[in-house]
């Protein structure tokens, strides 16, 4: 009935199931098209019947298993996608057949095995050649001879994350007509392949070389008028930064290389256009070019951990299309004098960790779009100026350890900045009590106000749930150390069953622990060291099986210490010390009733020996249990374990600002196909 039909369309349409063998029965079909749908099962082997097939497109599917070896049979086939399935077999050498072949996706796929030599030994027409995963790494292994010369030239290669190293192979450099090379993540070691770079830079359009080992320095004396994409981020090259005559380009990334020297000044009239610059993790010296202010088109500029130093150019308020400003770990000083004007599109701006002096600039106030604002690790003075407030996109907010005054202002925690999941005021002078309109900042998730001049009470309703939706809902913490806090810690606090940091400690509080203590069950820090606490420690606490790290020492506490699961393990004297009246283990004071030894009969001692017995048991046990609620957390990582508690707080706007930058960078990925 559907002999005669040349061309089959049915795209997006939510078909599932398999592809029947009848289709192998549409002999004359030139086109066949089951993209983005549900499809399962693999290709059948009657697809080899189809020799009039010139256009076979199966992506965005959910097939499996492997290509059919009947695949080489279609002599007339000129396209063949199979991206974004589950194949995750071996790939057929008959692939090697399909001498009409121009265009070849295999990307996104688990594939399995080698290519080889014969998987390409016929394909003399080939221009357009994808296979990787741009999310993952792959097992797919490129084993061709380091000599080998392709029949094919390409217009395209689109290799991420395989096995094509270590060498930059003869057979990658005989491609001689490319215009649009992306070889990311593929495990080449090797200099840098300049004399070919050379070559092919008159008609080359993107240039993708990322997370490799290129070594080297880079041609200085590049010109490619056609050129729209540099990526070699993530490699070992070294040397001055290259200025290439790149009128055209858009996106250029040198970031984690060794480049050295300082930024050309006369960037700006070498890549007029650009949209992102990415210079970050190199060893720059020198000024930000005051020129680079004149690119009005630059949306994200990156300069973090380098030497740079020097002030930042007042002008840069001029680029209106800004987004992204990451200036962190450098040696820029004076006054951070940027006069923004309305309309500018920022929403990440980070200049910490540098030597910035004077106010905060009140013009942050029209940065409505801001999203991150970190200042932290300066010598900023004076007041938080009320104009922040008018940022109500702000999710973060990190202005800890400078030199600011005053009271932590009554917005925050406004219907303004509702959005707030990041509060970072620590190690400044800030004075006055806590706020009440913190508590309606319902996605707070950190909460750091330590080592300023704090006073009065801790607000009850921080101890109501918070809600928040992100994708660290396990992390909470709330850091209020080193202040002069007064009253008792509020029972609600034990209703924020997902707090995994809770530090109290060098305050004034009286009164008791909270007795439901123990319903925290995510909690890996307790500190209330160095306070005026009192009575017992609550037996709640042998219930946190999370915990890691336990201070309550310099009390006033009394009584039997707990034990139980993760107690077990916090043995260490020092974490009850200066609390005369606690007793029982660690420490050698034995509680009351504790002197009353059993008559040694053979049942006593039986049964004596059974307790030591179950306490080992029950350590044992603890220690497991208390293991993996923290490993499990950290995703089994040991390293992260001893790390977190004191990198987890700056690590988050990182966190923030790398998926900020990967959501750019893999639109950028996209938009190359």
């Amino acid at each position: 009935m559907f002999k005669s039909l040349q061309n089959l369309y049915l795209v997006g349409n939510s078909l599932w199931g398999s592809i029947p063998d009848s289709i192998g029965n549409l002999s004359s079909l030139k086109e066949l098209d089951l993209s983005f749908n549900m499809i399962t099962g693999s290709i059948p082997d009657s697809i080899g019947n189809l020799s009039s097939l010139k256009t076979l497109d199966l992506s965005y599917n959910m097939m499996t298993s492997s290509i059919p070896d009947s695949i080489g049979n279609l002599s007339s086939l000129k396209t063949l996608d199979l991206s974004y399935n589950m194949m995750n077999d071996s790939i057929p050498q008959s692939l090697g057949q399909l001498s009409q072949l121009v265009s070849l996706n295999l990307s996104s796929n688990p594939w399995e095995g080698n290519l080889t030599e014969a998987h390409f030994i016929n394909l003399t027409r080939l221009q357009d050649f994808r296979a990787g995963d741009i999310y993952n790494h792959t097992s797919l292994i490129f084993d061709v001879a380091y000599d080998w010369v392709p029949p094919f030239k390409l217009h395209t290669i689109h290799i991420i994350n395989c096995h094509i190293g270590p060498g930059f192979g003869i057979w990658l450099q005989s491609q001689t007509e490319l215009r649009k090379i992306y070889l990311k993540g593929n495990g080449i070691s090797d200099s840098f392949p300049e004399e070919w770079l050379l070559k092919i830079s008159s008609q080359l359009i993107k240039l993708d070389l990322s997370y490799n080992q290129f070594r080297g320095n880079l041609p200085s004396n590049l010109k490619s008028p056609k050129l729209e994409l540099i990526d070699l981020s993530h490699n070992q090259l070294d040397g001055p930064l290259p200025l290439w005559s790149a009128t055209k380009v858009t996106n250029f990334d040198l970031e984690s290389n060794s480049f050295s020297g300082p930024i050309p000044s006369n960037i700006d009239q070498m890549m007029p256009n650009l949209n992102s610059l990415y210079l970050s993790k190199n060893h720059l010296i020198g000024n930000i070019p005051r020129p680079i202010c004149n690119m009005q088109q630059l949306q994200e500029f990156s300069l973090f951990e380098n030497h740079l130093n020097g002030t930042i150019p007042p002008s840069v308020y001029n680029m209106k299309q800004l987004r992204i400003l990451y200036l962190r770990s450098n040696q820029f000083h004076g006054e951070f004098r940027l006069a923004w004007s309305v309309g500018s599109d920022m929403r990440f701006l980070d200049v910490s960790q540098n030597n910035l002096s004077g106010n905060i600039p009140t013009s942050l106030g029209v940065l409505v779009s801001l999203e991150v604002l970190k200042l932290n690790n300066n010598n900023f003075d004076g007041e938080i100026p009320n104009s922040l407030q008018n940022c109500s996109r702000l999710r973060s907010i990190d202005l800890g350890d400078n030199k600011l005054f005053g009271k932590i202002p009554q917005w925050i925690g406004g219907l303004n900045v509702s959005m707030l999941s990041r509060l970072r005021l620590r190690s400044n002078k800030f004075s006055g009590h806590i706020s009440q309109q913190l508590c309606n900042l319902q996605q707070l998730h950190i909460l750091d106000l330590s080592h300023n001049n704090i006073s009065g009470t801790i607000p009850r309703c921080l101890g109501r749930e918070l809600v928040y939706n992100n994708t660290l809902y396990l992390v909470k913490s709330i850091d209020l150390s080193s202040n002069t806090l007064q009253g008792e810690i509020p029972e609600e606090i034990s209703s924020l069953i997902l707090l995994g940091t809770l530090n109290l400690s060098r305050n004034q509080l009286t009164g008791k622990i909270p007795s439901k203590i123990g319903n925290l069950h995510w909690l890996e820090t307790l500190d209330l060291s160095h306070n005026h606490l009192s009575g017992q420690i609550p037996q709640s606490l042998s219930s946190l099986t999370s915990l890691s790290h336990l201070n309550l020492s310099y009390n006033n506490l009394s009584g039997r210490i707990p034990s139980g699961n993760q107690l077990q393990t916090l043995i260490d004297p020092s974490i009850y010390m200066e609390n005369p009246s606690l007793c029982g283990v660690p420490f050698s004071t034995k509680c009351l009733g504790d002197d009353t030894f059993p008559s040694k009969d053979t049942k006593d001692m039986n049964e004596g020996g059974n307790d030591e017995l179950w306490f080992y048991v029950s350590m044992v046990l603890g220690f497991i249990v208390g293991f993996w609620g923290v490993c499990g957390t950290l995703i089994l990582k040991t390293s992260w374990r001893y790390a977190y508690f004191q990198f987890f707080d700056s690590i988050k706007d990182k966190i923030a600002l790398a998926i900020a930058l990967k959501v750019a960078r893999f639109q950028r990925m996209f938009s190359y196909v």
